[in-house]
């Protein structure tokens, strides 16, 4: 079955860079036999709405026209991976600026000036080169790809939209009368303007949802389910 732009998908895959390195991977067992394992990081099958840009868009465009069921080796370029080296964000930098905030400029050092992130590259002469380009960026990458399925329960399609934009991880959804409701453990009290802007978007994606609203549950005494008590943000 070929993949279309639109369909979710359930996917694994790991990114490699030219000489072999990997970057990023959806296999914990792949992290750990590459040493970049995070104890902190989620790992195992992604959903991702085809089109959407959930990956990278080379990546993303990759996949589609691919069959379900299957694994292949993407190749993406810097231009739809990580962008190109853009020479405007490497800076010089006067060292003394680093100094008054007590940080010792090395190379490597990942640092946040002014809310940018970069990487200091050269230390001399009381000067400073930092790059703020994307670390990954003029790097041409390679992915390989297993497309698990087509996903096709609507509840599944907005859980993982609900994963990718807010990245929540304890919460269920109940689908009824074309609205999606969200409970979590607490109230979350999304902003109203997140909201609305993620219901349109849901909408968009999976036509059944016409409005999602987020509420909190609550266990009660001798009752083991949890039901939603209390409202939070509705979009239509």
């Amino acid at each position: 079955m070929a993949i279309n732009k639109g369909d979710f998908i359930e996917i694994d895959y790991t990114g490699r860079l030219e000489d072999s390195t990997v970057f990023d991977t959806t296999e914990e067992s792949v992290a750990k036999k590459e040493k970049i394992h995070n104890p902190d990081a989620r790992y195992g099958s992604v959903v991702i709405c085809v089109g959407q840009n959930h990956v990278v868009a080379g990546l993303d465009k990759g996949i589609e026209g691919k069959d379900a069921g299957k694994e292949y080796k993407i190749e993406v370029s810097p231009e739809e991976g990580f962008g190109k080296k853009d020479a405007k964000l490497i800076q010089m930098i006067a060292t003394n600026k680093f100094r008054k905030e007590n940080i010792n400029p090395m190379p490597g050092l990942q640092v946040n000036i002014d809310g940018m992130l970069g990487i200091i590259r050269n230390v001399s002469g009381g000067r400073t080169l930092v790059d703020f380009n994307h670390p990954l960026s003029g790097q041409r990458l390679f992915y390989a790809v297993k497309v698990k399925r087509v996903v096709a329960d609507e509840k599944e399609k907005v859980k993982a939209m609900i994963d990718i934009r807010i990245g929540l991880r304890d919460f269920d959804v109940e689908l009824k009368d074309g609205k999606a409701l969200i409970t979590t453990a607490k109230d979350l009290k999304i902003p109203a303007e997140i909201a609305k802007g993620l219901s349109e978007e849901i909408s968009k994606l999976v036509p059944a949802v016409k409005s999602i609203e987020f509420a909190a549950r609550k266990q009660e005494k001798g009752d083991k389910s949890n039901r939603p008590v209390q409202k939070g943000s509705e979009a239509r």
